[in-house]
């Protein structure tokens, strides 16, 4: 049976649509994504906590969803984690008939299962350009018949998200051959930023967020993806500070870029609607080489705010926001992008070898 819904925006815009997936009504920061596939990867980022996705892509739901299979490190092949980590979906054309060799069910079985609602029939451009204008807004996919005053507003902002999506006890992954160890801050880990550097022969050590790693043995520090707020995770900030007394390796991504950015005594800004899809390009500004790139944030670091040891790495050729720094003499440097790629173009992989090789 079809259901109406609509959402609610926190500025009074209203856009009706139809319900599917789980029945309920939800609220959450409402964010975009450009991406036209990837939406199981995108819908288990953890990075996504806390919010309601809008796809830009008018089609979505045409290849299913894929078995939920691991490989021997336990590590999800098709997805970036265990479970969906937003709080809602909307797209304008949900395609109910599916088909791909690796289909397991439907969008709407698995968002049932998940118990996330969805709503589609939704005129998405119109909402993506409104909140391009506007900028990100809190907002809420309420159903028929439920009050909207008795959904009250949630986003990223009202609290530590990084907590919420950190594994909860230190976790080894062994490498082979595993000589050099490698401690992952786990803000919101991707599956495959795992697999990247196990794949690069390294021990991977996954710590919570806020676990003191200063007391382990290792050679490298990782700082992963992850949502909210960067300014949030002071446990995190204080420990990455105290690695920086050392001269031992250290990379981080997306949130782990703020993060590295607040230790080095930076400040962050908000972005307006954030960067969130596969296309983005960016600059090298080192090599002057340019990439496209996948990205999913919607905060960044002040270059003009970090000290004089540390300076740009990358640039956002379509904005120019900051997408990486670096340190001028030790081996410390992050970036804003996402170089697993999952999903997304595979331009800047790479880059797992170049932290992996100053082990």
């Amino acid at each position: 049976m079809m259901n109406k819904a609509r959402i609610i925006l926190e500025d009074g815009s209203v856009f009706e649509g139809w319900s599917f997936g789980y029945r309920k009504s939800v609220s959450g920061e409402v964010v975009f994504n450009t991406a036209m596939t990837g939406y199981p990867e995108s819908l288990t980022d953890p990075s996504y906590m806390g919010q309601i996705l809008v796809m830009t892509y008018p089609l979505v739901g045409n290849y299913g969803v894929p078995e939920r299979t691991t490989d021997s490190q336990g590590l999800s092949l098709y997805m970036e984690s265990e479970k969906i980590h937003v709080r809602g979906l909307v797209v304008f054309d949900y395609s109910r008939l599916y088909s791909h060799w690796n289909a397991r069910e439907s969008l709407e079985q698995w968002l049932i299962e998940e118990q996330v609602p969805g709503i589609y029939d939704v005129d998405t451009r119109a909402l993506v350009k409104l909140l391009r204008d506007k900028g990100a807004m809190n907002g809420k996919i309420v159903l028929r018949g439920d009050d909207p005053s008795a959904v009250p507003l949630f986003g990223p902002a009202f609290g530590n998200m990084a907590d919420s999506v950190s594994c909860r006890e230190v976790i080894t992954y062994q490498g082979n051959p595993g000589i050099k160890k490698v401690v992952l801050i786990d803000c919101g880990v991707k599956h495959n930023i795992i697999r990247c550097l196990l794949n690069r022969g390294v021990t991977v050590i996954r710590v919570p967020w806020d676990y003191d790693f200063t007391t382990l043995e290792y050679d490298g520090i990782f700082i992963s993806n992850g949502p909210g707020d960067p300014n949030m995770c002071k446990a995190t900030i204080t420990h990455i500070k105290h690695a920086l007394e050392q001269d031992k390796p250290i990379c981080g991504v997306c949130l782990g870029n703020q993060l590295l950015g607040l230790a080095a005594g930076g400040k962050i800004l908000k972005m307006k609607h954030g960067h969130r899809g596969h296309n983005l390009p960016v600059q090298d500004l080192v090599t002057g080489r340019c990439y496209i790139t996948s990205q999913n944030h919607g905060y960044v670091v002040d270059p003009g705010s970090l000290g004089k040891d540390w300076k740009a790495l990358y640039v956002n050729l379509n904005d120019g926001t900051n997408e990486g720094i670096h340190h001028r003499s030790k081996p410390f440097f992050a970036l804003q992008f996402h170089p697993e790629a999952a999903s997304g173009p595979t331009d800047t992989v790479p880059v797992f070898d170049q932290f992996t090789e100053t082990l």
